[in-house]
């Protein structure tokens, strides 16, 4: 299956931008949350050098974000640069698998392959990357359970739509 950004921006832009005031939109090496301001009007999630997997992870974290966050340039979130410490390091991993589930969701939706990320390259220790994935796996379950939340399930039905992929079901997550 062939994935262009380009698709991706259209099929969020057509789900979102109406009703959420908020557009996908191509960046250059670091990616943002930018809310709407005197030179834009409309919300912009901003990912890095056309990949893929970069945009489905920024609209992931859109995704957790509130409305009071969504006014907030990159969601008002706490984040640590690669390399860090174990002890900031764990504190990443608690506040990514979230926000790693939904992209799991929608990478799914979309027929694209999932990899978790400790984004930690050039920290002082090897991340325990099974153990994390074993975490956003379960969230994963929980969040099936319950029922995808608006925003995932309006942009995962457009994904599945558009590459012509089934209903989501437990079984379609596997820790490797």
């Amino acid at each position: 299956m062939n994935h262009q950004y380009q698709d991706l921006i259209t099929l969020f832009n057509d789900t979102f931008y109406h009703s959420y005031n908020t557009k996908l939109v191509l960046g250059g090496d670091e990616p943002i949350y930018l809310p709407a301001d005197e030179s834009n009007s409309f919300h912009r999630i901003i990912f890095a050098r056309g990949f893929y997997a970069s945009a489905l992870h920024e609209i992931a974290h859109w995704c957790v974000a509130g409305p009071k966050r969504r006014l907030l340039e990159d969601f008002g979130y706490w984040y640590e640069p690669d390399g860090r410490d174990e002890a900031t390091q764990k504190q990443f991993e608690q506040v990514e698998v979230r926000p790693q589930a939904y992209e799991w969701i929608l990478s799914k939706s979309a027929g694209f392959n999932f990899n978790v990320s400790c984004d930690n390259l050039h920290g002082e220790f090897e991340p325990d990357r099974l153990s994390f994935m074993n975490k956003v796996h379960q969230e994963v379950l929980s969040i099936l359970q319950v029922g995808l939340p608006t925003r995932v399930k309006m942009l995962s039905d457009a994904l599945r739509i558009f590459y012509s992929t089934p209903e989501l079901s437990p079984q379609d997550f596997l820790v490797k």
